[in-house]
């Protein structure tokens, strides 16, 4: 029985994976024949596609009434970003990253954060060993998206302006791209979860710590690629833009749609979650503010950060 939710576990991701690629080759090719510039490209498509899995599966699991999957899956991929991703893509060659990035993104990143701690520990009830993210405040981190989007669209007007149209067109392909893309991400999502769900069961661990484990490294597989094909084609300032990105997606959109759709309870361990993640992010921030680079030797420090983390949930 175990063999066969592994199976089924491993045929999601493959989805995810593959689906979030198509997604995000479509999405771009869509967007450069429109003359949409690269930047814009990677921080919200690019981001936005690789933040699918977690998408798929943090939604699937709230219209199951799986909150701690639902929470578990964002906080860890978030975890997994910063800590694993950009400790593993070090290990190819140094990141750098934009100064842009780091003081405006990381900006709205920390703000994401701040905002989410605030609503988890603002609504934790001692007594009940709970607290609440409801859909009022989901309503609150989808306005706070919507702000970073604009603010992205507002610096880069300029660049829209001079940026000229390409002469690509828009074809079926491209547009047969996204729909698989977002079938692939969507089947991936429902295997993933099911699957997650029934081997935590039959071995015996907690949704959260698969949600934190398991399927917090699937769903961070595209970020993963992504990096590190970065890194190899000389590109490696869009690793670390990549991984910021997608972690204000995870949080504001994915978070905020998911608390939307079904309000999550917070437990007492997911907020000692969200105190890694936030530390992780401080960790990141410190190594890029001063020289905007991660060294391998930094990003060997993030991989220990990361399994002596992976190394706690276990013993918890």
């Amino acid at each position: 029985m175990i063999f066969l939710q592994i199976i089924l576990l491993i045929i999601g991701f493959t989805l995810l994976v593959k689906g979030a690629d198509a997604f995000v080759d479509g999405c771009s090719s869509l967007a450069k024949a429109f003359g949409i510039p690269s930047l814009i490209i990677g921080l919200t498509i690019v981001a936005f596609g690789t933040s699918a899995p977690e998408l798929a599966v943090s939604l699937v699991a709230a219209f199951k009434g799986n909150i701690a999957i639902s929470v578990g899956n964002v906080v860890g991929s978030n975890i997994c970003n910063m800590l694993l991703v950009l400790g593993g893509a070090s290990l190819f060659g140094t990141l750098h990253c934009k100064k842009k990035v780091v003081e405006r993104d990381y900006f709205y990143l920390l703000i994401s954060y701040f905002t989410l701690l605030i609503i988890s520990f603002g609504t934790f009830n001692l007594k009940a060993a709970s607290g609440i993210i409801n859909r009022v405040d989901g309503l609150l981190l989808l306005c706070f998206l919507g702000v970073y989007v604009y603010s992205l669209i507002m610096d880069t007007k300029k660049e829209i302006k001079k940026q000229e149209k390409t002469k690509e067109k828009v074809t079926f392909k491209k547009i047969l791209f996204i729909i698989i893309g977002l079938i692939a991400i969507i089947g991936g999502g429902e295997l993933v979860v099911n699957s997650a769900t029934a081997i935590a069961k039959i071995i015996g661990l907690s949704d959260s710590v698969i949600a934190l484990t398991i399927v917090a490294v699937g769903t961070s597989l595209p970020e993963l690629v992504t990096s590190v094909v970065a890194v190899k084609k000389g590109e490696s300032d869009l690793a670390i833009g990549n991984v910021i990105g997608s972690n204000i997606f995870n949080i504001f959109l994915i978070l905020g749609l998911s608390a939307t759709v079904n309000s999550l309870t917070i437990s007492f361990t997911s907020l000692i979650d969200m105190l890694v993640m936030f530390a992780a992010g401080l960790l990141v921030y410190g190594f890029t503010l001063k020289d905007q680079k991660v060294t391998k030797q930094r990003g060997i420090v993030l991989l220990v950060f990361y399994f002596a983390y992976v190394g706690y949930l276990l013993v918890r």
